[in-house]
């Protein structure tokens, strides 16, 4: 890798160059500070030039910096520390072993495929980082560690679906995405471990004034970045490119730098452009521009630069580093890609004893089916041997008899640890098709296609539908849950439309099988289309006042089984009666002239029983 302090313009340098030289020259500011600047987010999967960054970050620390590897699924005792099973039962007393987070004092901690990190892991992580410490209370031992470390963050997301924390994104300053990126090979970097430790010696001195802060406060406002971290991460990286330059207060370019660093992945809108204000009426007319060959046309460009308040040249600095796939995206008033990326669950997430991915242990009896955690229950029953011990050589366990056997490991009841497992549900999403007189004369046939447009989705999703229809004097079910999505679009086709709207006799079948998913312990989802307009009662008996009072009731009955709904409104016009029939379901309301086919994806995406875990 090779850097130097400020990166030269991206229009400066070949694409894939520039890109790199960025890259190096953001490892070279985390090695100056990688407890200030909180971290690195390092985008893109496996392979030379990613070894490369690492190698080079590596060889920037030195050798003494510690150096280590966080797997995704690291159990909490090695990330904090605790027990020393091992030893512990090798001595026969407690003894406490240093997590990783703790043993990375003073270095770097990488999380390995920091996309699929567990929220508490993550969150153990974001607590370390703020307090500098690590702070252990459990299993009959008390632990306090420094832990004052860098993050590096590998970032292997290959679908939105898959995304960082977002309390852990917002510790770490840096961003870098090498996806895509082709270099035959890296140039190396033109620093090395003691021009890093020069400027890490120099850190504590650097001053930065008030104009720099202004500017970086400045800029966070006007590219929507609503982190006040943004700001004091981008301080943090102008005062280690001051000190890696050799200058004792923050200049200008390095405030322009860190601005495009920190400030330019984490915009979410462009600036406002300011308007300029209307001469007065009575003011004449501005002089014409100078001819090309006057003195003031062959200023030079750095001068005019300089020239600009710091404010101005930091959103030019910032607006120069987008993307154009994300300034489009911004100028269209968009959120970036990756901001608000959907869950992408198939069902909502349920624990138990017997399968799935391990989710921690319980204390508990063992029982049919359950799982005794054996390191867990060692663990347990460790800190209590010397005590168990003393109370067997007295002979004060009732029904014991007294022994001086001191090897002996005691397990007791108490110990007992069952392995817990997280697994996901099966989602059943189940489609309620108004079929009505009036809904056919109305829009029927784009119901229809909605439904298609649905169907597919959940084909994709690997859910199961059912089909239900109602019209005339009450419901069907045209289709059970099933996972075939060519029976489900047969049955649609063939699905007739006229009578009444017998909505309440509609929401009630709903109900019904969305409870049966239920107990079969699957995820339900109800999207029900209709126009609203109820006119056949329960009992099959016509009146529109009846019929409207029992569809609310209906719903009221339906939003107290907590099931997740979603209504779609298909007349030609949004009808008061159907939003107040979402209002009592507890659905979401969207009414389908605004719904175009990929809002009605997003929006059952978004519809999906939340990820709550379920004992």
């Amino acid at each position: 890798m090779n850097a130097a302090v400020p990166v030269p313009a991206a229009a400066a340098l070949p694409a894939a160059l520039g890109r790199w030289l960025e890259a190096a020259t953001a490892a070279a500011l985390f090695a100056v500070d990688p407890c200030g600047i909180g971290g690195v987010v390092l985008r893109g999967g496996p392979g030379p030039l990613r070894d490369a960054w690492l190698e080079g970050l590596r060889a920037l620390l030195g050798p003494e910096a510690p150096w280590r590897r966080v797997p995704v699924q690291v159990a909490e005792g090695r990330l904090l520390g605790g027990l020393d099973l091992a030893a512990t039962l090798a001595a026969g007393r407690p003894l406490a072993e240093r997590g990783l987070l703790a043993a990375a004092d003073g270095g770097v901690a990488v999380l390995a495929m920091a996309e699929r990190l567990p929220t508490a892991t993550a969150a153990l992580v974001c607590a370390a980082l703020d307090r500098g410490e690590v702070v252990v209370e459990r299993d009959g031992v008390q632990l306090r560690h420094a832990a004052r470390f860098g993050v590096v963050a590998l970032d292997e997301a290959v679908s939105e679906d898959e995304v960082i924390p977002p309390a852990l994104l917002d510790r770490l300053a840096l961003r870098i995405d090498l996806g895509g990126l082709r270099l035959a090979e890296p140039p190396d970097l033109g620093l090395d471990a003691a021009a890093i430790a020069a400027a890490r010696g120099r850190l504590p001195r650097i001053v930065a004034g008030d104009s720099a802060v202004e500017a970086l406060c400045a800029a966070s406002v006007a590219f929507g970045i609503d982190s006040l971290r943004a700001a004091q991460l981008a301080l943090r990286v102008a005062r280690a490119a001051a000190a890696l330059a050799g200058r004792a207060r923050v200049a200008d370019d390095d405030v322009t730098l860190a601005a495009r660093l920190v400030l330019g992945p984490r915009a979410t809108q462009l600036p406002a452009s300011p308007e300029e204000p209307a001469p007065p009426e009575d003011e004449p007319p501005p002089p014409p521009p100078p001819p090309p060959d006057a003195p003031d046309a062959s200023r030079d460009d750095a001068e005019s630069r300089a020239e600009q308040p710091l404010e101005d040249r930091v959103l030019e600095a910032v607006s120069a580093a987008l993307p154009a796939d994300l300034l489009a995206l911004l100028a269209a008033g968009q959120p970036p890609r990756g901001g608000a990326r959907s869950s992408g669950r198939s069902g909502a997430a349920q624990r138990g004893d017997a399968r799935g991915r391990p989710a921690g242990v319980r204390r508990g009896e063992l029982r049919p089916g359950a799982r005794l955690s054996v390191i867990e229950t060692l663990r347990a029953a460790a800190p209590w041997q010397p005590l168990r011990r003393r109370e067997r050589a007295r002979g004060s366990i009732p029904g014991v008899p007294a022994s001086t056997t001191t090897r002996r490991l005691e397990v007791r009841r108490d110990d007992f640890r069952i392995a817990r497992h997280r697994q996901r549900t099966r989602t059943t999403t189940i489609f309620v098709v108004d079929a009505s007189g009036s809904q056919a004369l109305n829009r029927l046939g784009e119901a229809k296609g909605a439904v298609e447009l649905l169907l597919a989705e959940c084909y994709v999703r690997r859910d199961q539908v059912a089909l239900l229809a109602f019209r005339g004097r009450g419901a069907e079910l045209l289709l059970p849950p099933t996972r075939s999505l060519v029976r489900a679009r047969r049955s649609l086709a063939q699905l007739p439309g006229g009578g009444g709207t017998p909505l309440a006799s509609g929401i009630d079948a709903a109900a019904t099988l969305a409870v049966a998913a239920r107990r079969r312990g699957e995820s339900p989802l109800v999207i029900l289309l209709t126009d609203g307009r109820a006119n056949v009662a329960r009992d099959g008996a016509p009146g529109r006042p009846l019929a409207e009072q029992h569809a609310l009731e209906a719903a009221r009955a339906f939003r107290a089984e907590g099931l997740a709904a979603m209504l779609i409104d298909t007349s030609p016009r949004p009808q008061e009666i159907a939003a107040r029939v979402a209002q009592q379901l507890g659905a979401r309301y969207l009414p389908l002239p605004h719904a175009d086919a990929a809002m009605l994806s997003r929006a059952v995406r978004s519809a999906l029983p939340s990820d709550a875990v379920r004992a």
